[in-house]
């Protein structure tokens, strides 16, 4: 199956447009073999006070199923899906904390959000409101719907013994806790009949303190089955900030809490549905083979390749393209306000728009054999263009595979290296390493067009002292860490993992690092559901951190920092290596050499500007539908 996580991609409440653009990719998963669309996150109508406005991802002033056209929109999204051959169903969302919890208290360590306590009436409401929410998905051709009671949901906090401190009857003991679920399953039921699905989404162990843990869990999932309006259980782990948050990154294994679901499975008597780090076929059936879960919900790996069930059906494993498990699909819009991507595949989101084959091919010649290169190359490839690839190293995969060196968690981004070389090969594109490009042979080339994916270089900042023997750019550290010494500070001067990934592979060979940021937070741009998988495994290696400094000199055994506000001036001693991670600088020499020597060059990737995987990839596919 596949749970919600779409939204991104398009409104489906929104243009018809976005609409339309948002079906379609659940329709070409369900033509690929999705047995089960989840694919609506329908946040439930808040009662709010006049003027109020609910802040956060999940917030809304009115939700969806009172949308003017929701039949007609959720319509179009199940009868296509039935068409291809998927039930449909959606998810009953209403996020806590934004305004409402059950008490003053959110599960949560790093939002001070304070709450609004819901009334006695106001639950009684939010009864009444659940349940004409899925009445109107049935009326508009749903198979079903989920009741999302985890990460963070108003439904998990009244579940909750940490965060559900009621003396009312939805609150006091057990048995209170459950009521306001269990009523909404009632009414459910009494609207929808016996012919309707109905699930619950259930986070198996809350790792928080004052929480319920697995056991408590199990007996909280066998109340609600026992009730008889529950038809299953969707089962999955963490929270919206911590290690692990709900959308797990690639420092966990795959299908890592599946074996909790296994629990919960030999404890109930309905089907459970298990969800989280699913990342490829292989681990989806071993969900299944190990008797973990009766149903595999997959998500990202979806937006990495729309034909992961087809393939993996076929026996061509080698062919699914790995996700990475990095979360830019959902950071970037949140974040930073970009549109949806996916890291590795660019074309996600793009379903209505057919790949357009050239009516006369051109030799392209791409130099870089990183991300955006192998992307360009492989695109214009499927275009009809005759390609070839040269890469001055050995190896293809750039800054990625750099990013690899030392650190097992990292090991999908070799994956996905190695799915984007057989990619260009069986494409035809000839690829050529070791292989350094130059002016002279770029322009004796004769290529029609010429694609520089040169990537970025090691930097360090202007600052006195900053080329002294034992101060090191970040790549240099990466690429041979052992050269530093067992007491090293990072300046760390990019707002993404750079500076987290050269501390986890210092810190891994035992030495000790120190953090410091001219930020006033770290890793700003990292967002919250990925940045605690990676401050816990630092913390635990003993690495630590300053924030707000700059460095202004370096001499041997002293760094003088100065406060980025108030301009206080102090020092850090007892090192005995520095890095500079930079983020790295433009390698776009050989762009300007050439560019008025050839009639049609371009630049990207991080020799354009040095970015991310996301960033990469993406101007690689725009680029090469130019071509």
């Amino acid at each position: 199956m596949l749970p919600p996580h779409g939204l991104p991609i398009g409104d489906l409440w929104g243009t018809d447009e976005q609409a339309r653009t948002n079906v379609a990719y659940w329709v070409s998963r369900a033509q690929d073999g999705a047995a089960w669309i989840g694919g609506i996150t329908g946040f439930v109508e808040p009662q709010l006070a006049p003027g109020f406005l609910p802040t956060g991802v999940g917030a809304r002033v009115k939700g969806i199923f009172r949308q003017p056209h929701f039949r007609a929109r959720a319509g179009m999204y199940a009868d296509e899906i039935h068409e291809a051959g998927a039930v449909a169903t959606a998810q009953l969302v209403m996020q806590a904390g934004k305004p409402f919890a059950p008490s003053a208290i959110l599960p949560n360590y790093t939002d001070n959000t304070v709450p609004r306590v819901l009334t006695t009436d106001e639950v009684r409401w939010l009864v009444d409101e659940y349940a004409y929410s899925a009445a109107e998905a049935q009326a508009a051709g749903l198979d079903g719907i989920e009741l999302h009671a985890n990460h963070e949901d108003v439904l998990q906090l009244f579940l909750s013994p940490a965060t559900n401190r009621r003396d009312d009857e939805y609150g006091g003991d057990a048995q209170r806790r459950l009521k306001f679920v269990v009523d909404i399953l009632a009414s459910i039921r009494e609207r929808t009949g016996s012919g309707f699905t109905i699930g619950v989404r259930f986070n198996m162990d809350e790792f928080f303190e004052g929480g319920y843990d697995v056991d408590l869990g199990i007996a909280i999932a066998q109340s609600l089955a026992s009730t008889g309006n529950v038809d299953y259980l969707h089962c999955v782990i963490g929270n919206n900030w911590g290690a692990p948050s709900y959308l797990q990154t690639h420092l966990y294994g795959a299908a890592h809490w599946s074996e909790l679901a296994g629990r919960y499975r030999a404890a109930l008597d309905i089907p459970v549905v298990y969800a989280g780090r699913v990342d490829s076929a292989e681990a989806a059936a071993a969900v299944i083979n190990n008797g973990h879960a009766d149903v595999v919900g997959i998500a990202r790996a979806n937006f990495a390749d729309a034909n992961i069930i087809s393939k993996a059906r076929s026996g061509r494993l080698q062919d699914v393209r790995p996700c990475i498990g990095c979360n830019d699909c959902l950071h970037t819009r949140i974040l930073e306000g970009l549109p949806f991507g996916c890291s590795v595949n660019p074309r996600t989101g793009r379903e209505l728009i057919p790949i357009a084959l050239v009516a006369k091919a051109q030799r392209v010649l791409v130099v870089g054999g990183g991300p955006a290169g192998l992307e360009l190359a492989a695109s214009c490839a499927e275009r009809g263009h005759n390609v070839e690839l040269w890469e001055a190293q050995e190896v293809l995969g750039g800054q990625m595979r750099l990013a690899a060196n030392g650190i097992p968690e990292h090991e999908s981004f070799l994956r996905f290296i190695d799915f984007q070389s057989r990619r260009v090969a069986d494409l035809g594109v000839k690829v050529v390493t070791s292989n350094m490009a130059q002016e002279s042979n770029l322009l004796a080339a004769e290529a029609d067009v010429i694609a520089l994916a040169t990537g970025a270089t090691g930097s360090v900042l202007d600052v006195p002292g900053a080329h002294l023997p034992f101060v090191y750019n970040s790549h240099d550290a990466m690429r041979n860490p052992e050269l530093l010494g067992n007491e090293v500070v990072v300046v760390a001067a990019e707002d993404h993992m750079q500076p987290l990934v050269v501390a986890r592979r210092l810190s891994m060979m035992g030495k000790h690092v120190r953090v410091v940021y001219q930020t006033h937070g770290i890793a700003p741009v990292v967002g919250k559901y990925s940045i605690g998988a990676t401050l816990s495994r630092l913390n635990a290696d003993g690495v630590s951190f300053q924030v707000m400094e700059r460095v202004t000199a370096i001499e041997q055994g002293k760094l003088t920092l100065k406060h980025v506000y108030s301009g206080l001036t102090s020092e850090l001693t007892e090192f005995d290596s520095v890095v500079f991670s930079t983020g790295g600088r433009a390698n776009d020499e050989l762009f300007l050499k050439i560019k008025d020597e050839h009639p049609r060059v371009h630049v990207l990737g991080d020799a354009y500007a040095p970015r991310r995987i996301w960033f990469a990839t993406r101007q690689a596919y725009e680029l090469a539908q130019q071509i």
